[in-house]
């Protein structure tokens, strides 16, 4: 087993693995081990779930970084045993049987409100279709990515994974990985999908250590390096924790 900790990319609502394109790369020019798996975006448990069973198969240990919703999945998934610590970029911070609409409507609501699509879907065994939630195609760049290329951002746009409508009510379960695990946060102070003081209250209740970068919600695109350079920091923490002597004290 390795020392060295596996970052695992967790991505959020509206988007899919390859929104941390930037990072990877970094990433992987450095010699870091990297993993991105697929979130169904269906439910908070079911999605945790699917990552939690990643992050077992992992022979090591493991540093979780969630973006957006993303947040709320590495949240629940990071109890998992080979888990040393948390990132979150622009992320949902959750506490323990609260939802992302709990959360989220204790404060200002932000521009994505009025922007957000719902379209019905056929359920396996259901009469009732399940609800998806998508950004307008046309309102996507400026709320979700306003600096960065266009020519990018209008693929993203077209190319969204939706989030299921139940799963802003839908609370989490079990106590939140942050409440035994190092967390650190990077607030997007510029964002228009989620209140940056939604992101401000969640990272200090983890105790988290935050930096604040002026970025619109899609900071892995926006700022890779500042990203890059959080988790690197994460990193260094984690492994030198793990290298302490077991039950070292000074004499």
């Amino acid at each position: 087993m390795s020392n060295t900790p596996t970052v695992v990319l967790v991505h959020g609502a509206f988007a899919d693995a390859s929104s941390y394109a930037p990072v990877v790369r970094r990433l992987l020019d450095d010699g870091v081990t990297v993993v991105a798996p697929p979130s169904g975006n269906r439910s908070l448990a079911s999605d945790a779930g699917y990552v939690a069973s990643v992050v077992r198969q992992i022979d090591g240990p493991v540093l979780l970084v969630g973006h957006s919703y993303g947040g709320a999945i590495v949240t629940v998934a990071g109890n998992e045993p080979n888990v040393v610590g948390l990132v979150y970029l622009a992320a949902y911070v959750l506490a323990e049987g609260e939802s992302l609409g709990e959360l989220q409507n204790r404060f200002a609501p932000s521009p994505l409100g009025q922007a957000l699509v719902y379209t019905p879907y056929p359920i396996e065994g259901s009469s009732e279709p399940g609800i998806d939630v998508s950004v307008d195609i046309a309102q996507f760049p400026a709320i979700f990515a306003a600096e960065v290329d266009p020519a990018l951002t209008t693929v993203l746009a077209v190319s969204q994974r939706p989030l299921a409508a139940a799963a802003f009510g839908e609370p989490a379960v079990g106590a939140p990985a942050w409440a035994e695990k190092p967390a650190w946060g990077i607030v997007a102070s510029a964002d228009q999908a989620i209140n940056p003081d939604v992101q401000r209250f969640g990272y200090e209740r983890a105790g988290a250590s935050v930096i604040e970068v002026d970025s619109s919600h899609l900071v892995m695109h926006a700022h890779p390096d500042a990203v890059v350079a959080v988790i690197r920091d994460a990193l260094t923490s984690v492994t030198a924790a793990q290298n302490e002597p077991v039950g070292s004290s000074a004499l």
